[in-house]
């Protein structure tokens, strides 16, 4: 049986509605903002503040999405997998690496709607359960 983490995270968007991914010290996948709850922190409460954290996006817990909860492969820890509220930030954003963020990418959604060929560094979350629920939002 593989351990499970618990962890929130948010779908980010920029002016050209692509998608923010960042990659953590130390890792080599590319996956949403976010991370585990502190001890009696709310799913929604933690997503907000890993994103400040993370990337500098300061964003109101209650103006947070409830885009919904999925189980999916651990992207960096083998034998684990997670259980993820996703939220949606609202308006569009800029962002910056912060804390343990080594790196940020923008997904360029279009492209993939056009064949673009998915990146082979996404999490598991992103490909399994995010990815597709946007494009078919956008069909």
């Amino acid at each position: 049986m593989k351990a499970r983490i618990v962890v929130s995270a948010v779908c980010v968007f920029d002016e050209a509605g692509r998608l923010l991914t960042v990659r953590k010290r130390g890792t080599g996948m590319f996956m949403h903002p976010g991370g585990k709850p502190e001890p009696g922190e709310t799913a929604v409460h933690a997503a907000a503040r890993e994103l400040q954290e993370e990337v500098g996006i300061v964003v109101d817990p209650g103006d947070l999405q409830l885009m919904g909860v999925w189980i999916a492969d651990a992207a960096n820890e083998a034998a684990t997998e997670i259980e993820a509220t996703v939220f949606t930030a609202p308006g569009t954003w800029t962002a910056h690496p912060s804390a343990e963020i080594a790196e940020i990418r923008w997904l360029d959604l279009a492209a993939l709607d056009q064949g673009t060929p998915l990146p082979g560094d996404l999490a598991p979350l992103l490909t399994d359960h995010i990815l597709p629920e946007l494009a078919a939002a956008r069909r």
